[in-house]
């Protein structure tokens, strides 16, 4: 996820805080080079006007011919703050006096001061004051302002009587004076460091200005448009957004409150077209669940007679037998007893009886098994003990039937908390319908196995290799009074309480078949049922359609 980009305040912000220090960086340099240049014309001027003073006491005290004169009062102005050295020397470059102690009779003639007039072969007599002014660092490290000014041969000196000099040397010496430029330095530094606080001051206050501009007419109705946005989301359409900062912005917050009142119009129109749907579908339901009670009473109905048709043909038909063998078997009897001859004839219509009188015990156990409410009354219970029981007791029938049972028990399996007498009767209901499956071939083979699923459960399954279950009555086999078998050898009830068994404690059962070759019944029961599961899972299925 890419990082969001920065507020549009800091946009806006820092380009304009930058151009601010830009500009008062600018200004302040120029302002501090105005400072230093005036200060420096001033030094230049003083220096000038200094020099003059001096060069018109020593024009005056020369022609006086009074030369100590003039060197005293070089002293005198020499020892003044601010000034370092005066000195004259002639058109040669020699030192005539110096205020300060030389170290070489000699000036430089290539040194800046002399360049200006010497660089040709004539020198230049008339030179302007800025050019006569230089700055140069004495040997101690002080920054010194030197200005030389000539001392002209005028013509009143020229004609004087102690004059030794031709009226043709327009130049008799140079004078030199030196100022100290500390002062001035210092004074340069204390204005430097005043237009940096200004200027400091300045960007500071010239920010905030901007800041709280940006965030009063820029930022804040910015973000009173991005809540109102945030309120839109969540459906919060009774608060109008107002902002008067700028034009812009107004006409977008308008627009925005143009959308918010058509979107409210909008769900306004939703919501009663919702109430009328649900008005309407209300009703409809109304009439549905009528229809529904309907259909489930006709249901009902329906099922009772189906039951009560089914029942009364499958008793109706053993009874039958019974009083019919019960009457040949009155033909038989004599008041002396059954005639010798006849007893082998009396006893298998006594065995009639009592078959077609165990079949109708079995029909009206099935009923009892599927309409029992009763829960499960579990304890702990060996599922490998109650399938071998269970395979015993059926073994006799299955040999009648030549259909051969095999056993493959997983070993330790851990003990299952169930109801022992429903479960037996979920394994004898499966291997007699595996047993019933296999006799259009007149033998067959089911094999019983148990195994631990998933250390949560067990699992059952029984397989048999008849024909197998059609597709089309594969969904149905579990419905009550469902069956494939012929008329009068059964009422559809026994995979139905398997099922109810299986889903009252808690398990689930599922089938699976090949046409042609067999099928296999697996049955998942959990180790630890659900509470979930305490209801009588018969009685819930006796719910299901047939």
């Amino acid at each position: 996820m890419s990082r969001p980009p920065r507020p549009l305040s800091q946009t806006l912000l820092v380009p304009l805080v930058a151009l601010v220090v830009l500009v008062a960086v600018v200004s302040g340099i120029l302002r501090i080079a105005a400072v230093e240049q005036g200060y420096h014309d001033t030094m230049i001027v003083g220096a000038d006007q200094l020099s003059r003073g001096l060069t018109s006491a020593t024009w005056h005290a020369m022609l006086a011919d009074d030369r100590q004169a003039a060197y005293d009062t070089m002293q005198v102005v020499a020892r003044q703050p601010g000034i370092s050295r005066i000195r004259i020397f002639n058109k040669e470059g020699r030192i005539m006096f110096s205020t300060a102690r030389e170290a070489e009779p000699f000036v430089d003639k290539n040194a800046e001061a002399c360049v200006l007039c010497h660089a040709s072969a004539q020198p230049l007599v008339r030179v302007e004051t800025p050019s006569r002014a230089r700055v140069f660092t004495d040997p101690g490290g002080e920054r010194r302002l030197a200005m030389i000014t000539p001392i002209y041969n005028e013509p009143s000196c020229s004609t004087a009587a102690c004059h030794a000099h031709p009226a043709r040397q327009s130049v008799l010496g140079v004078l030199d004076v030196a100022l100290d430029l500390g002062p001035a330095d210092r004074m340069i530094a204390d204005a430097r460091r005043r237009v940096m606080v200004t200027i400091a001051v300045e960007v500071a206050l010239i920010s905030a200005f901007l800041a709280v501009f940006i965030g009063f007419f820029v930022t804040r109705p910015i973000r009173r448009l991005v809540e109102a946005n945030v309120a839109l989301g969540r459906m919060d359409l009774e608060h109008p957004v107002e902002i008067t900062s700028s034009r812009e912005l107004w006409r977008l917050a308008n627009s925005f409150n143009l959308m918010r009142d058509r979107l409210r119009e909008a769900l306004g129109e939703i919501n009663r077209a919702a109430q009328e749907l649900e008005g309407k579908v209300a009703e409809r339901t109304a009439q549905l669940q009528q229809a529904q009670r309907r259909l489930v009473q006709a249901d009902r109905l329906a099922s009772l007679g189906q039951l009560a048709a089914s029942v009364a043909h499958e008793i109706n038909n053993p009874l039958s037998g019974v009083l019919n063998f019960s009457a040949l078997m009155g033909r038989i009897l004599r008041d002396d007893g059954v005639p010798r001859e006849r007893v082998p004839e009396f006893r298998g219509y006594l065995e009639r009886v009592t078959e077609q009188t165990a079949r109708a015990g079995r029909i009206v156990s099935d009923l009892l098994a599927f309409s029992r409410r009763s829960k499960p009354q579990r304890a702990a219970s060996d599922l490998n003990a109650i399938v071998r029981t269970t395979v015993a007791l059926v073994s006799h029938k299955l040999k009648l039937l030549s259909v051969e049972a095999t056993l493959q028990l997983e070993e330790a399996l851990p003990p299952l908390l169930c109801d022992a007498s429903q479960i037996q009767q979920v394994v004898l209901n499966l291997v007699m319908n595996g047993a019933e499956a296999t006799r259009p071939r007149g033998s067959g083979r089911i094999s019983v196995r148990t195994r631990r699923d998933d250390g949560q459960s067990v699992v059952l399954e029984v397989e048999d290799d008849g024909e197998g279950i059609p597709k089309e009555t594969l969904d149905r086999v579990f419905d009550p009074f469902f069956t494939t078998k012929d008329d009068g050898k059964g009422v559809g009830l026994g995979l139905a309480v398997v099922y109810g068994i299986v889903e009252s404690h808690g398990g689930h059962i599922e089938v699976r078949t090949t046409e042609g070759r067999g099928t296999t019944f697996e049955v998942t029961l959990p180790l630890a049922p659900d509470a979930s599961h305490r209801l009588d899972g018969v009685a819930e299925h006796a719910s299901r359609e047939p």
